[in-house]
């Protein structure tokens, strides 16, 4: 230890340090890390040695000491070590440091690097089972089966340092959040998932699905919505403008939607248009009751700004329980109403240009 860093492993390459803790399950990992350019290292977790060393069980958040700060390999720095990509990181330059969190509850697995998530992923669904048996875990029968273990820092060889490494356990009264998580996108097509449009539009017209996103054109108007209804949830999702051409666009997140189908129905709307997500529209006259201050007929502005930039991606998160509904946007809570009409709805996603 130098100066607050365990660092400076200069070890066997591919040898680990295993922290010596309790086997957890439900964890939240903070720590700070730097290493220079061209070195490799990571945080294994959920790891055992029963079959050999951790890296034949574990889930690895990938750390690299590369020069490309925002690449989306899924071996890059904040990805599940060849199985899962990191989105819209900010990675600090080689030798500064920077700041990860790994999260896993239930199986549901978050990688954050420098106060940004940049991953989910589930362990044991359909899409990483996939994911395992198309790489080279697939051979190694202990793989992301382990429910508790420990967490190792590997070294391959290069300097790396770690500082402010700090844990917990996650405690009952939190697990709601991820024991009753409910996938809505399954990453590969549209079940699920029913449609209503202008004009007769189709719904392959209008929405796509590849390499894991929903695309949508924007024409005709309308959306699409979830066959089953909610009433009280926490609905987190992310999404972006088209990459390439730069340019913004509007649509939105419907729920608690009620009365007959129509382009725009009965409903409270979490605005997505540029500039302006984190704003309500109360649809249809739904009753509500945001900030009258900044509410101008059926639009309640968000309290700032706190998109990316255009072409990046962005979350979102929606609570709505009870009478309450609150909109987060990167992590920001950007707007709040209350007395809103308990009744079940679908969620829907609009197409509106």
């Amino acid at each position: 230890v130098r100066g607050g860093y365990l660092g400076g492993l200069i070890i066997t390459p591919g040898s680990t340090l295993t922290a010596d803790l309790s086997a957890l399950d439900d964890f939240e990992l903070e720590l700070e890390w730097k290493a220079p350019a061209g070195s490799n290292s990571g945080v294994m977790y959920l790891a055992n040695e029963n079959n050999g060393a951790s890296y034949f069980s574990a889930p690895e958040y990938q750390i690299f000491g590369g020069k490309d700060l925002t690449s989306t390999s899924n071996t890059s720095t904040g990805g599940l070590y060849a199985l899962y990509s990191p989105m819209n990181k900010k990675l600090n330059p080689s030798g500064e440091v920077n700041h990860a969190r790994i999260v896993h509850c239930a199986g549901n697995v978050e990688h954050w690097l420098n106060g940004v998530l940049v991953l989910r992923a589930q362990i044991g669904s359909v899409d990483w089972n996939r994911r395992v048996a198309a790489s080279k875990f697939a051979a190694w029968a202990d793989f992301g089966t382990v429910k508790k273990g420990h967490i190792v820092l590997q070294d391959h060889g290069n300097d790396v340092w770690f500082r402010s490494i700090k844990i917990r356990e996650i405690p009952t009264a939190e697990r709601w959040r991820f024991s009753k998580f409910e996938q809505l996108f399954n990453g590969y097509n549209m079940d699920g998932w029913s449609f209503h449009l202008n004009n007769d539009g189709k719904m392959e017209n209008v929405w796509s699905v590849a390499n894991g996103i929903i695309s949508c054109v924007g024409r005709p108007a309308g959306y699409i919505y979830t066959n089953k209804q909610y009433q009280d949830f926490v609905l987190e999702l992310d999404w972006r403008w088209d990459p390439v051409t730069k340019k913004g666009g509007n649509s939105g997140v419907l729920f608690r939607q009620v009365g007959d189908h129509r382009v725009w129905p009965r409903c409270i709307e979490a605005q997505l248009m540029s500039e302006s997500a984190g704003d309500f529209y109360c649809i249809g006259g739904f009753p509500m009751s945001p900030d009258a201050d900044r509410t101008s007929g059926a639009r309640t502005r968000h309290t700032s700004a706190n998109e990316n930039a255009v072409g990046e991606w962005n979350h979102y998160e929606i609570s709505c329980i009870g009478g309450d509904v609150v909109l987060m946007v990167n992590g920001k809570v950007l707007n709040t109403a209350k007395n809103c009409a308990e009744v079940p709805g679908p969620i829907c996603l609009q197409s509106e240009g």
